[in-house]
């Protein structure tokens, strides 16, 4: 049978596709408080601003397209059960051909209901106030904003638990509740971690890969091969 890899990816898996990190180190995204663009307070208050927010990282991830990790990510079902759990919310895992995907935090290419969170629908173009669902009621983008609950995390813990390999590509696990996931996948598992400024250290079955994304994705796929033959 298979192996089961699952991945962890963050903001860093895609700046190399050139999508902004999350927020700058000041704090600010894009220039704004994060809680003006990114809370349910925030989308109340000023729901235009927040529209127009989405709509800008809407269009930027139109132009961008998925990088050589995201693509050896892809590669590795040949030969693994892959499942990758994502905080991002672009869809460079799918172009690249990844087929098994878990969004923790929303889609970007995705807008729901105001009333009714089961109503989701594809949406690539701007969103603006008036963009109604099937019952009147205002579109959203389909993002999970801070304040919100997680509605994937179960999910992603279930998957975790039948991890025997995990590889973290890109975050710093510093936000939950995803950044508890890599303590749900068994004792003996081993975990690959890459980040190029990681604020963690080996251990018996963590090895810390300091490099980009596109770089240390290939590192460890050397090391995962090497183990298994």
């Amino acid at each position: 049978m298979k192996k089961h890899i699952v991945v962890l990816t963050g903001a860093g898996m895609s700046a190399e596709s050139g999508i902004k990190t999350f927020r700058d180190a000041d704090g600010l995204w894009e220039g704004h408080d994060v809680m003006q663009v990114a809370s349910p307070q925030g989308f109340a208050a000023n729901p235009k601003l927040v529209l127009d927010f989405y709509n800008q990282r809407r269009r930027q991830l139109l132009t961008v397209e998925p990088n050589s990790a995201h693509y050896a990510l892809a590669e590795l079902e040949r030969n693994f059960k892959m499942t990758i759990i994502t905080q991002n919310i672009d869809d460079l895992h799918e172009r690249a051909g990844s087929s098994n995907i878990v969004h923790l935090h929303g889609e970007l290419f995705k807008v729901r209901s105001t009333v009714d969170k089961t109503d989701v629908q594809e949406w690539k173009t701007d969103l603006v106030l008036g963009d109604v669902c099937s019952k009147g009621h205002q579109l959203r983008p389909h993002i999970v904003w801070f304040g919100e609950d997680v509605p994937m995390i179960g999910k992603a813990i279930s998957i975790c638990e039948t991890a025997d390999i995990l590889i973290i590509i890109g975050t710093s696990m510093q936000v939950y509740p995803a950044a508890g996931l890599m303590h749900y996948v068994p004792g003996d598992t081993p975990v690959y971690f890459i980040d190029p400024n990681p604020n963690i250290n080996s251990n018996e079955n963590l090895t810390v890969i300091s490099e980009k994304a596109t770089i240390g994705i290939q590192q460890a796929i050397k090391m995962i091969k090497s183990e298994q033959s």
